[in-house]
C-alpha cells in the first residue's frame, strides 16, 4: 500500500494530485526548481525537495535527480503528472528500478505509443508518404510530445522546408527529440478523444468521449464531456478503436486516445500515455477521481467489470496568462488576485501574490462547470468566468466567456478552425465606458478625501487612462457641498475602493483595486496616463519591443539594417515558455536598426528593432 507519493511535476497538476493524496491519507512530496522555490505546489506538499538544473525548464527533466529526491524523502511512489517526463519510458524504468511504484502505464506501453508515427503503424495505418501539391494542406507534427509544440500548417509547397526546420527546432527544444512527420490537415475537423482506464487484471474502461476542438496553436482551450452531436455508431467505433489501442500495448492506468472526426469518420491521431489536462470533465460526468483510480490500479486493485454511468455534461476552460489579440503572446508579472465563484471547480497552481514567470506554460487555472445539460453547463461556466476576479497579467478570460456564448459553439457546430475564423471578433475590445470615470472618482477621493463645504465650485478635473490600447478621458468636479459630480451621471457614492453611479436610471456598482501603476475597476484594468510623460520611455514610430522575456533564437534570413520589409513580415523569433513567438514588422518600410543578435536574452520591452515607415 502506498503511504507516501512524490509528484514529478509542478503547478496546477501537482496541487491537484496532492489534493487526492490528502483525501486518501497519503503523504505528499514535491520537487521544485529554483524558479519555483515559493510556488504553491512546493508550499502545500508535506515535504519538498529542491532540484538543481541548468535552467528552470530543464530541472523537471532530470529523471535521476527526481528518483534520488523520492528516495531521500522516503516516498513509496512517483506520479509524473502531465508534460515533462510523464511519457518518458526511460524515466518510468528508472522509477521502477529504484524500487518505487510508478503511477502510470508500463514503460513498454509508453515506448510503443511515444512516437506518433510508430503509433499509427501499430494501429495498422499507413505511414505518410512524399508530399506533393495535391496533398496540401498538410500538418507538420512532432513525433514525440504534444501540447501543440512542434506543429506547423503548410498550405504552399514552398513553405514546407521552413516548416520542417521550425518544427524540428521547436520539438527538439521542448521534447529533446527533433523527429517530425507530415499528415493531411483537415480544415473543418473536430478533435474528439476517449478516456481509457485499465487495470492489471485485463479490464479496460472506455470512459466516455471529450470534445477539445477549440484550440489555439494546436493546444486545447475549451474541453467538454461528452462530445456533443456524435452518432451512436460513431461513438461505438471510437470506443472500439480506443480499447484496441490500449489492448495492443497491454496498457495499464489512465490514458487518452485522440481522434480527428470529419464527415462522420474517425481518424486516429495518437495515444497519450498519461493523465490529460482536461481529465476533470470526465471526472465530473462519471463521478470518479481519476487520480485516485490511478493510485488504486498501481496498488494492484481490480476495476469493476463495468464503468459507472455518465450523468449530465461538464465543460472546462483553460485560463491562460496571454494576449489572444496579439498572437497569443504569454504574459508575466504578479498575480494579485484570482477568485472564482464557488459553484465551479477551480484547479490552479497559483494563489494571490504569486509571480507568473517566463519559464513554464502560462496556464493559470482550469475552471470546470457541471450541469444536467450541455446548455446549462455552458451558461454556468460562462457566468462563472464573467464573475471571476483576475488582477495581474493580461489573460484570455474575456475570450473564454465570448467563446462559450458564441452561437457556433452553443450549437455544437465548432471545429478546430474556430479561432481562425472568429478570433478578431472575439478579441475586439468592448471596454466598460464608465470604468475610467469610476477610477477617476475613486482616485479623487483617495487623494483629496473630499468631504468639506466649499465656498466656490471647483473647476472640472480631468484624468486620462489607457484602456484596451486606447486613451480614455474622465472628467468630474467637486461641488460646494464637498461631493463629486460628473456630466450625465449621478455619483451616489465614491470612496477609494467603492464607487456607485446612476446613468440613464440604472445604478451601477464598481469595486476598485490598485496595484502599483494599475487600477482595476471590477474586471477592467486601467493604466493612468501621466500629465507629463517621461521622454526616456518614448520610442520612435516603428519600434519593435520585446513582448515578453525570452531568447532570440533566429533572425530572418538576409535581414540587415537597410533591408526593405513589408508589414507582417517575420523579422525574428523569440523563444519563451518553450514556444516560438514570431516578431513581425509593424509597418511597411525599411529596417533602420536591428538591436539584437541570435542567442541574446531579452527582457520585456527591450528594443529589438526599428522599422522606418514608408512615407
Amino acid at each position: 500500500m502506498i503511504t507516501s507519493l512524490l509528484v514529478a511535476n509542478r503547478g496546477e497538476i501537482a496541487v491537484r494530485i496532492f489534493r487526492t493524496c490528502r483525501d486518501l491519507g497519503i503523504r505528499t512530496v514535491a520537487v521544485y526548481s529554483d524558479a519555483d522555490a515559493d510556488a504553491l505546489h512546493a508550499r502545500v506538499a508535506d515535504d519538498a525537495v529542491r532540484l538543481p538544473g541548468l535552467t528552470p525548464a530543464d530541472t523537471y527533466l532530470r529523471g535521476e535527480l527526481i528518483v534520488k529526491a523520492a528516495l531521500a524523502a522516503g516516498a513509496d511512489a512517483v506520479h509524473p503528472g502531465y508534460g515533462f517526463l510523464s511519457e518518458n519510458a526511460g524515466f518510468a524504468r528508472e522509477v521502477r528500478d529504484a524500487g518505487l511504484v510508478w503511477i502510470g502505464p508500463p514503460p513498454d506501453a509508453i515506448e510503443a505509443m511515444a512516437s506518433k508515427t510508430r503509433a499509427k503503424e501499430l494501429m495498422g495505418l499507413a505511414p505518410p508518404g512524399e508530399v506533393t501539391e495535391a496533398d496540401l494542406p498538410v500538418l507538420v507534427k512532432a513525433a514525440a510530445g504534444g501540447g501543440g509544440r512542434g506543429m506547423r500548417i503548410v498550405r504552399r509547397l514552398e513553405e514546407l522546408p521552413g516548416a520542417l526546420e521550425g518544427a524540428r527546432a521547436e520539438a527538439a527544444s521542448a521534447f529533446g527529440d527533433g523527429e517530425v512527420f507530415v499528415e493531411p490537415y483537415v480544415e473543418r475537423g473536430r478533435h474528439v478523444e476517449v478516456q481509457i482506464l485499465a487495470d492489471t487484471h485485463g479490464t479496460v474502461w472506455p470512459l466516455g468521449t471529450r470534445d477539445c476542438s477549440l484550440q489555439r496553436r494546436h493546444q486545447k482551450v475549451i474541453e467538454e464531456a461528452p462530445a456533443p452531436g456524435l452518432a451512436p455508431a460513431l461513438t461505438d467505433e471510437l470506443y472500439a478503436l480506443a480499447e484496441r489501442a490500449a489492448r495492443r500495448v497491454a496498457y495499464v492506468g489512465a490514458g487518452t486516445v485522440e481522434f480527428l472526426v470529419a464527415d462522420g469518420a474517425a481518424h486516429f491521431l495518437e495515444m497519450n500515455t498519461r493523465l490529460q489536462v482536461e481529465h476533470p470533465v470526465t471526472e465530473a460526468v462519471f463521478g470518479i477521481d481519476l487520480v485516485a483510480e490511478q493510485i488504486r490500479i498501481a496498488e494492484g486493485h481490480a476495476l469493476p467489470e463495468q464503468p459507472p454511468r455518465a450523468q449530465g455534461h461538464a465543460v472546462e476552460a483553460r485560463l491562460y496568462a496571454e494576449d489572444p489579440a496579439h498572437d497569443w503572446t504569454p504574459q508575466t508579472g504578479t498575480l494579485h488576485r484570482l477568485t472564482a465563484p464557488g459553484s465551479v471547480r477551480l484547479d490552479t497552481g497559483y494563489t494571490d501574490g504569486d509571480t507568473i514567470g517566463v519559464h513554464y506554460d502560462p496556464l493559470l487555472a482550469k475552471v470546470i462547470a457541471q450541469a444536467p445539460t450541455r446548455a446549462e453547463a455552458l451558461r454556468k461556466l460562462a457566468g462563472a468566468l464573467d464573475r471571476t476576479e483576475i488582477h495581474g497579467p493580461l489573460t484570455n478570460r474575456e475570450l473564454l466567456v465570448r467563446s462559450l456564448r458564441h452561437e457556433e459553439f452553443t450549437a455544437a457546430r465548432m471545429d478546430t478552425g474556430f479561432y481562425d475564423r472568429h478570433l478578431t471578433a472575439l478579441t475586439t475590445p468592448a471596454p466598460d465606458p464608465y470604468a475610467p470615470l469610476a477610477a477617476a472618482l475613486a482616485d479623487a477621493h483617495g487623494r483629496s478625501r473630499f468631504g468639506g463645504w466649499r465656498n466656490l465650485p471647483s473647476q472640472p478635473q480631468t484624468k486620462r487612462y489607457r484602456l484596451s490600447g486606447e486613451e480614455h478621458e474622465a472628467t468630474y468636479r467637486h461641488t460646494r457641498a464637498g461631493t463629486l459630480e460628473a456630466d450625465g451621471v449621478r455619483v451616489l457614492h465614491a470612496d477609494a475602493r467603492h464607487v456607485v453611479l446612476e446613468a440613464a436610471g440604472v445604478r451601477r456598482t464598481f469595486e476598485i483595486a490598485r496595484y502599483a501603476d494599475r487600477i482595476y475597476v471590477n474586471h477592467t484594468p486601467l493604466t493612468p496616463v501621466p500629465r507629463f510623460p517621461d521622454p526616456t520611455t518614448q520610442h520612435a514610430p516603428g519600434s519593435l519591443l520585446a513582448p515578453m522575456p525570452g531568447t532570440v533564437i533566429r533572425i530572418a534570413e538576409g535581414l540587415r539594417e537597410g533591408s526593405p520589409v513589408q508589414a507582417g513580415d517575420p523579422l525574428l523569433w523569440l523563444e519563451a515558455m518553450k514556444m516560438e513567438h514570431r516578431i513581425t514588422a509593424p509597418v511597411t518600410g525599411t529596417l533602420n536598426a536591428l538591436h539584437v543578435t541570435t542567442g541574446q536574452q531579452v527582457q520585456v520591452d527591450t528594443l529589438l528593432a526599428v522599422v522606418q515607415p514608408t512615407s
